[in-house]
């Protein structure tokens, strides 16, 4: 016959299901509280961190030169399906007590059913040192091959879910408000359709409210 001690029986760690139960809740209501602390104290990590917004009217440089010498990044779509494309043809400005920007797309660019299906769209600006990569948005189809990863480019999600890339040093978020065709009878100068258009694949202007410009750090 085996006889066990009392005093040995109350060193064995035995713990009461009740109290164990209770015990185990408070420790996930702590390490929930815990994660949520963390969470909200974390930095965003979709490269917006690198990038201070400001006011459109502080938007520094001659357009003109931005748009017709440095060039710019249309792009439109989401985080799952976009395209962009190069374009030196824009303008900024204020229409209908808004900050405005407006871009051209013709018909047959890929871009072009991107901004037709999006609410948003953005003008991205970049350095000199990205020439290359406009070049290649400018002359590959986003159809035929990945030409942001082509072009050596990150996409960023903007908090819209509009696109734009970390390399810019400048971004442009625009609301569609106005979208049409241009109309080749409203043409006063007649020169420029026939130059500028001789297969009649008139751009399509985008008028787009400015909600936020992003520059640098």
């Amino acid at each position: 016959m085996c006889i066990i001690h009392k005093k040995y029986v109350n060193s064995v760690n035995l713990v009461n299901p009740v109290k164990k139960y209770k015990q185990m809740k408070k420790l996930t209501i702590i390490s929930a509280i815990l994660i949520i602390l963390v969470s909200c104290g974390k930095k965003s990590d979709n490269g917006m961190e690198n990038f201070t917004k400001i006011d459109s009217k502080d938007i520094e440089g001659n357009f003109i030169e931005k748009m017709a010498d440095d060039w710019a990044l249309i792009t439109a779509g989401t985080a799952e399906k976009f395209n962009t494309m190069t374009a030196s043809w824009g303008l900024i400005g204020h229409l209908w007590n808004k900050p405005v920007a407006v871009c051209f797309v013709r018909p047959q660019r890929y871009t072009f059913e991107f901004m037709e299906a999006a609410d948003t769209f953005t003008l991205s600006f970049f350095d000199e040192n990205y020439r290359d990569a406009l070049n290649i948005c400018g002359t590959l189809s986003g159809r035929d091959v990945n030409k942001v990863e082509k072009a050596g480019l990150t996409p960023l999600v903007l908090d819209t879910n509009s696109i734009s890339f970390g390399e810019a040093r400048m971004i442009i978020e625009c609301r569609k408000i106005y979208a049409d065709f241009f109309n080749p009878e409203k043409f006063i100068d007649a020169k420029i359709p026939a130059e500028i258009y001789p297969t009649n694949d008139f751009h399509k202007a985008y008028i787009g409210e400015i909600i936020n410009v992003w520059v640098k750090k």
